[in-house]
């Protein structure tokens, strides 16, 4: 083998360990990249949960807040009627007394 030759392996050789380093290195950053986006979409499934517990919450109190304007629209109706009964029951009886 000649000189040149010798000089071109070598080169050839450190090439290619060159290239099998910065494989080495690239699944390296692939596995680190891979569990990087495991992570992330974790944390946003928790998230996403997280946002559906507070629509529900949401939803609650918004439907806690029509009952009790409910109740009370409820109680404002009872009293009108009451007040009511107490005038038919008056006419009643100043009708008999006549």
């Amino acid at each position: 083998m000649t000189e040149a030759e010798k000089q071109t392996l070598k080169k050839f050789d450190a090439k290619v360990r060159n290239l099998l380093a910065s494989y080495v290195a690239l699944q390296r950053e692939n596995a680190d990249l891979y569990e990087e986006l495991e992570k992330k979409e974790s944390e946003i499934q928790s998230l996403q949960e997280q946002a559906n517990n507070y629509k529900k919450e949401y939803n609650n109190l918004k439907l806690a807040k029509m009952i009790e304007i409910s109740d009370t629209d409820f109680k404002d109706a009872k009293q009108r009627i009451t007040n009511l009964v107490r005038e038919v029951n008056n006419c009643i009886n100043l009708l008999n007394a006549q």
